[in-house]
């Protein structure tokens, strides 16, 4: 008689697809991507978070020049030039060749605000590169969690090729014996094909989560990606719906961004308001005299001038203006609005699934796990000694491979609602 089946959680390859699993670049020698170490690659060299990065360092150099005052003029000047006499510089009292600066001065109080409200801006944009941040880990773990589904899936068939072919043994010595039906053996057979056409589907989905992940690391499409052997399974208990909220509330950089632009858009409000006093400029020059036809020296002049803007059109410009940016602050305070109420819902949704996903996992670990292998198992050992059909050996055969496939997918799902909850909740780490 055969020997007695055993089933092991622990996978047993294929040679096949072993050969398989080296050809995606799953390699001895490559380092162990952890999902943190994945998301530490990430942040450190994904190109869409370095282009936020540096346009955030750009934003963060315009309010030095919005709080600098304009440029001084220098001008040069040939005054009451005598056309009759061929532009002579000798010939009339008055003409004279003038050097001038004039300086604009705006209104005390304009520049602060300028550069107050760029300053808000800059900050804003600081808070711009957290939130990418927190997105970016987000998507890393959750494409890191799906190739760990989709690897562990891998093995999970080939372990399932194993018992298959246990399976065929087991039957195709019953028929020699006499005991069993030839259709067992072919079904059985069957059932070892089908497992290979599921086999090579799976292989095109792992590589196509190589290559996504690969494209968040900023690394080539087919650089190889080894997993650790051993995957933690813990699902943490999290906090209450109120203490994410909190923690949202102090850490959201969204929240911190859209604060940032309430008060650079009221720093224009209160600029908009300053806009119906005048600018004033300031100059000065000195102009030059040449000497008389007969050689006696004229005196060189100095001058000083004082200009300012006069704001007569107010009505229609500077009160528009000032309508113009309140309506700006409203705008930023109900995007302000709108993000905390979105957050709001967000955590308790995603408070929600995430309890959902870990409640089911943990099903399938204590519980529909355990019960489909030592149902597959007492088939078998039924199976051997005639006390059950072939029917009853390949329906257990197949609730064990999908439970086995549910559960690293319930792990999976599980561990992605976790990392978009607490991304939600502004922790750039997981709990």
């Amino acid at each position: 008689m055969p020997a007695q089946p055993h089933l092991s959680r622990r996978t047993r390859l294929a040679p096949a697809l072993a050969l398989c699993l080296a050809a995606l670049a799953v390699q001895a020698e490559e380092p162990v991507l952890t999902a943190e170490r994945a998301v530490g690659i990430a942040l450190d060299g994904n190109p869409n978070l370095a282009q936020i990065k540096a346009r955030a360092a750009a934003l963060a150099a315009v309010p030095a020049q919005e709080g600098s005052l304009p440029d001084p003029t220098l001008s040069f000047e040939a005054l009451n030039l005598p056309t009759a006499s061929g532009f002579n510089l000798h010939q009339e009292d008055m003409t004279m060749l003038e050097v001038g600066i004039s300086q604009t001065l705006p209104f005390p109080g304009k520049l602060a605000l300028r550069e107050q409200a760029a300053a808000f801006e800059a900050e804003a944009a600081a808070h711009t590169v957290a939130e990418a941040r927190l997105r970016l880990a987000r998507e890393v773990r959750s494409r890191w969690w799906r190739l760990a589904y989709m690897h562990h899936a891998l093995l999970i068939i080939a372990d399932t090729e194993q018992l298959l072919k246990q399976v065929v043994d087991i039957a195709d010595t019953r028929y020699r014996v006499g005991e069993g039906l030839q259709q067992d053996v072919l079904e059985a057979r069957l059932e070892l094909a089908k497992l290979g056409q599921e086999r090579a589907q799976h292989i095109g989905m792992h590589r196509s989560e190589i290559a996504r992940l690969n494209a968040l690391l900023n690394r080539p499409a087919d650089t190889a990606i080894r997993l650790p052997e051993e995957i933690d399974t813990q699902l943490p208990d999290l906090h209450t719906g109120a203490d994410l909220a909190a923690l949202a509330e102090h850490n959201r950089p969204v929240l911190d961004q859209g604060r940032k632009r309430v008060d650079a858009a009221r720093s224009r409000v209160a600029l908009a308001e300053r806009e119906f006093y005048p600018d004033f400029t300031l100059g000065a020059g000195y102009a030059f005299r040449q000497s008389t036809p007969t050689g006696q020296s004229r005196s060189d002049f100095a001058s000083f001038r004082l200009s300012l803007n006069l704001p007569i059109y107010a009505g229609s410009k500077q009160a528009s203006m000032v309508d113009q940016r309140n309506s700006e602050l409203l705008k930023e305070r109900y995007a302000l609005e709108e993000a905390e109420r979105k957050i709001e819902a967000e955590l308790a949704a995603g408070l929600a699934e995430y309890r959902g996903n870990r409640e089911q996992f943990g099903l399938y670990q204590r519980d529909i796990l355990p019960l489909a292998e030592q149902t597959v198992i007492a088939a078998l050992n039924a199976y051997q000694v005639g006390k059950t059909d072939f029917q009853a050996v390949i329906r257990a055969e197949n609730a064990w491979f999908e439970t086995r496939l549910r559960y690293w997918q319930a792990l999976a799902e599980a561990r992605q609602s976790l990392a978009k909850l607490m991304a939600v909740a502004g922790d750039e780490a997981e709990p």
